[in-house]
């Protein structure tokens, strides 16, 4: 049976992961209190234990401000980490399937980034990240590396949608980033792209009438390398915070918020610097998908309803920390 270890089960794309793997195979989930990626010795323990097939890394550190003043414990998780799941993973032939981010461009391009685009990260944490990207590059082929953007959910205890939920149930006026313009992207619809592209691998070779040898041939290319997946469409934090409020308010949430003003991000200073502009291009991936992923408006919509249906029965769910 196809054994899948998840690193970062307890995070928003881990939770989410937890419920799509084990219909692929045997699944094995370790989150932060059972794997401290801190420990490298750990690390490779834990993995020759289980001796998985895919090993599916939705661990980071995402405190991308606190990373400013830590840098040496993000470059932990997000480099040093990575680099030896991707070692031992290569030792056993598994592939890795390992979650980064848009933080590693620069902001500049005029144009959504494709993945050849140079990086220039602007922070501490997309420093780390991409050091997390190089080190697995320099193991080996056999990974696959998944960059998306601006990722919310409905588990973990903060993300930008329920901020803004929060402080939309109890602030007549809110000041909202208008100028920094992503892809805002639902933690479910990432769980399930990397469940495709297990599926993809797994069932790559069949077996073919032509093919009297009785070995396997491949009808389908080999997935390895580096890719981008957001859901569709762009939007700012303003309008990303607009889309938030009225959707909830059409679902029946609390909104006291009247009024919504758009700043710029000299308004709204930060530790870490952010991209202005971290559209990324993922159209390679549409053949593995069989379609263009849904737009973010259609995600956040699917993802609070989901949310209003989970806090009007609490005891059907747990909210807990994010690992990713």
């Amino acid at each position: 049976m196809t054994r899948i270890l998840l690193i970062g089960a307890a995070g928003q794309v881990g939770q989410e992961l937890q419920a799509i793997l084990p219909n692929l195979g045997e699944m094995i989930s370790l989150d932060r209190q059972t794997l401290d990626l801190t420990q490298v010795e750990q690390i490779r323990q834990s993995i020759r234990q289980w001796q998985p097939h895919y090993i599916v890394n939705a661990a980071a550190y995402t405190a991308v401000d606190r990373a400013e003043s830590e840098p040496e414990l993000a470059n932990q998780i997000n480099a040093i980490a990575p680099t030896v799941i991707a070692q031992e993973a290569q030792a056993l032939n598994a592939l890795l399937l390992h979650l980064s981010t848009d933080y590693v461009f620069d902001g500049y391009s005029y144009r959504p980034y494709r993945v050849e685009d140079s990086t220039q990260p602007l922070s501490v944490y997309g420093q780390s990240k991409l050091a997390g990207e190089m080190g697995i590059r320099q193991v080996g082929d056999r990974h696959v590396i998944l960059r998306t953007a601006w990722v919310y959910g409905v588990h973990g205890k903060t993300n930008f949608v329920k901020t803004m939920l929060r402080l939309g149930s109890t602030q007549e006026e809110l000041r909202i980033v208008a100028d920094q313009i992503g892809s805002p992207t639902w933690a479910t619809d990432i769980a399930q792209t990397l469940g495709q592209l297990i599926t993809w691998d797994r069932d790559r070779a069949s077996p073919s009438a032509e093919n009297r040898t009785g070995a396997p041939e491949y009808d389908r290319p080999v997935v390895q390398g580096t890719f981008h997946f957001t859901n569709s469409g762009v939007a700012s934090w303003y309008d990303f915070t607009v889309a938030i409020l009225e959707e909830a308010e059409a679902l029946g949430l609390p909104v006291l918020t009247k009024r919504i003003l758009p700043i710029t991000t000299a308004d709204f200073p930060t530790s870490a610097r952010r991209p202005a502009y971290s559209v990324l291009d993922h159209r390679p991936l549409w053949p593995i998908l069989g379609c263009p992923p849904r737009h973010w408006r259609q995600a956040l919509r699917s993802m609070l309803q989901q949310y209003s249906l989970m806090i009007a029965a609490p005891t059907a769910s747990s909210d807990s920390s994010s690992d990713a």
